[in-house]
């Protein structure tokens, strides 16, 4: 992507993140977990959102290490606390919901580009679809604290407690090396797939 191309996908991106998390205790509540609500996080207002890591630091570092191709962020994470949590797949539910906000979003406005002759605002949307997919996708890599964690996690037999345990310790370095190892490599495929099946057209970078 160029410079502005860039610049524009980090703005898009931010929107995109709240949105991602709001779902997280929008549903939480629902399920019987105000923690969200009482915390202030039930809102779309992005300085609620904001996190100094995933909303600053990670994008302008991300930025540097690719030269200036890629850039990625993220938001605050919503407070759920699964004691209040009803339902035996609630917590699971819950996990889904924000990576699920994001496909519902790429899949939508995906649908609308193919009715749209091409133009610099198809582009935009293109950048939209893209965003929301790289979200989506990203949160579902199964290492804590991401949302693919907690929706493989419970899934799992007691057999791989051992497992679960170490990445639940050493999960931030875990992602660390993950996020600036071969981690979008192994992922681009996927993205790149969903957004042709969203949008019927090439991605945008």
């Amino acid at each position: 992507m160029e410079f502005a191309s860039l610049i524009f996908f980090f703005l898009i991106i931010i929107p995109s993140s709240i949105i991602h998390e709001y779902m997280h205790g929008a549903v939480a509540n629902h399920f019987g977990d105000p923690t969200a609500k009482y915390a202030g996080r039930l809102t779309l207002n992005p300085i609620a959102h904001i996190d100094p890591w995933g909303t600053l630091l990670l994008p302008f570092m991300l930025f540097l290490f690719s030269g200036g191709s890629f850039v990625f962020a993220y938001a605050k994470p919503v407070p759920v606390n699964p004691l209040f949590l009803r339902g035996r797949f609630s917590g699971i539910i819950v996990a889904a919901a924000g990576p699920l906000s994001n496909f519902v979003t790429a899949g939508v406005i995906g649908f609308l580009m193919r009715f749209l002759p091409d133009s610099p605002f198809v582009s935009i949307l293109g950048l939209i679809v893209y965003a929301n997919i790289l979200l989506g996708v990203f949160n579902l890599v199964p290492i804590p604290p991401l949302d693919g964690s907690k929706v493989l996690f419970p899934l799992l037999p007691d057999s791989f407690n051992a497992l679960k345990d170490i990445f639940e310790r050493y999960g931030f370095v875990i992602l660390l090396l993950f996020i600036f190892g071969v981690g979008f490599k192994w992922l681009m495929p996927v993205i790149v797939y969903l957004f042709r099946l969203f949008t019927g057209l090439t991605a945008p970078f």
